[in-house]
């Protein structure tokens, strides 16, 4: 069946009816969007809404990851063919009814606006009945997400893989900045520290709001079994917003990025822990900071990508 599929499936994020399925469109081929799903922006019996983010103008070294978006989409083009691994048949594919809602509009040259712009997107997806999973852009796209999140589910739980703690110290919220944005959220209450945890941390903030933290040095003296206990240990049953930054793989796994750090996560220990928090009470999330101009290979993509799908896993594991 599949390869009857394959000679005569074309460019599905157009073509294609039922917004569940697996896709045998040659992944050579074809019109990119993620997993091959859908372009549309009609929600109505949508389970999840994926969108590009387009917007790295709060970076603070490397440019570039406004143009993750488009590069994480063809990097997917590989996964529609079959279940992901390790999830015990689960397909969400199959599963759930998910759309590529496109990339959000915005003017680039009217900054000051996008954070606001940046919600009501959200939020429309939110009202639409359907969760959100982003695709940067940069790390400071998770702040105006947020926002509306916290409007519909109160505080939120954080779970945050990084590099950087990204909650530098920084009270003034027309700041745009893709390092303060964590502090900004606990200060406005969208998150709550005592039930959040970040992940790879491999940078030093003396301060960190008092938010759970397991330090790269952690994580690989533990081991992923107990990493995926212990976030789950701090996370409970709270609606959960999870965001990954690519700079949490090691430069070696993901070096197509602004802010690079070594001694990071291997990509065989980020799925093995992705895999191990299976669930949680995940309600939305972001996949962040991949930087094609530096992803010579295409690595930093293609890891990108398989977060997004993990993220789909974890969101309709509790939801079967």
């Amino acid at each position: 069946m599949a390869l009857e599929d394959a000679k005569k499936q074309v460019d599905q994020a157009f073509t294609r009816d039922d917004l569940r399925g697996l896709s045998f469109e040659n992944a050579f081929g074809g019109a990119p969007s993620f997993l091959r799903r859908k372009y549309s922006k009609d929600l109505k019996g949508v389970d999840v809404a994926i969108t590009g983010i387009p917007f790295d103008q709060a970076v603070t070294n490397r440019t570039g990851t406004r143009l993750g978006p488009r590069a994480v989409r063809e990097a997917s083009s590989l996964q529609p063919f079959d279940p992901p691994i390790y999830w015990d048949g689960y397909s969400p594919l199959e599963a759930l009814a998910i759309v590529d809602y496109g990339d959000m509009a915005f003017d680039y040259a009217k900054v000051s606006e996008f954070p606001a712009a940046l919600t009501e997107h959200i939020r429309g997806i939110l009202k639409g009945g359907a969760a959100s999973i982003a695709i940067g852009g940069d790390h400071y796209i998770s702040f105006p997400i947020l926002r509306a999140y916290a409007e519909k589910y109160g505080a939120l739980s954080l779970l945050h893989f990084d590099a950087h703690s990204d909650t530098w110290a920084d009270d003034d919220m027309e700041r745009i900045d893709h390092g303060t944005m964590f502090y900004k959220a606990v200060k406005e209450g969208l998150v709550d520290p005592a039930r959040s945890i970040q992940v790879g941390i491999r940078t030093v903030n003396e301060d960190n709001l008092g938010v759970p933290t397991l330090t790269a040095r952690e994580v690989h003296e533990m081991g992923p079994a107990a990493v995926a206990a212990r976030i789950r240990e701090v996370l409970g049953d709270a609606p959960t917003y999870m965001t990954f930054d690519i700079d949490c793989l090691d430069p070696a796994f993901a070096p197509g990025t602004g802010t690079p750090v070594w001694g990071g996560l291997a990509s065989w220990q980020a799925a093995a822990i992705l895999r191990d928090i299976a669930g949680i009470n995940l309600v939305g999330g972001d996949m962040v900071e991949v930087s094609p101009p530096f992803d010579t290979t295409g690595a930093t993509a293609i890891a990108g990508a398989h977060v997004v799908m993990e993220m789909l896993c974890l969101w309709g594991w509790t939801r079967r």
